[in-house]
């Protein structure tokens, strides 16, 4: 398994995105995202029922109020679940293939 490199990730995201959000999000904003990513599953209280849906719904919603509240921008859930899409894509291609 590689490394995550948070500097590499942003620069991924950033290409990943769609063209208008490109311009939407900047590298701090990514960031910050990313940052907060950590906080939530560094809080997060994870049982034996596991949601995937529901954790994802929750990472956004958690995403998108802290982004308000820290007065970084007001990013709406759809905007928010691209940049985690592109997250993911990244975090896949750190994976070795056996």
């Amino acid at each position: 398994m590689f490394e995550y490199d948070d500097e590499v990730a942003v620069k991924f995201i950033q290409n990943h995105l769609p063209q208008e959000l490109k311009e939407r999000f900047t590298d701090d904003d990514l960031y910050y995202i990313l940052d907060v990513i950590c906080d939530f599953y560094e809080k997060g209280d994870w049982t034996d029922d596991f949601d995937e849906e529901k954790e994802e719904e929750e990472l956004i919603q958690f995403i998108v109020d802290q982004a308000k509240k820290d007065k970084i921008g007001t990013f709406t859930e759809e905007e928010i679940r691209l940049v985690l899409v592109a997250e993911a894509t990244y975090s896949d291609t750190l994976e070795m293939p056996e």
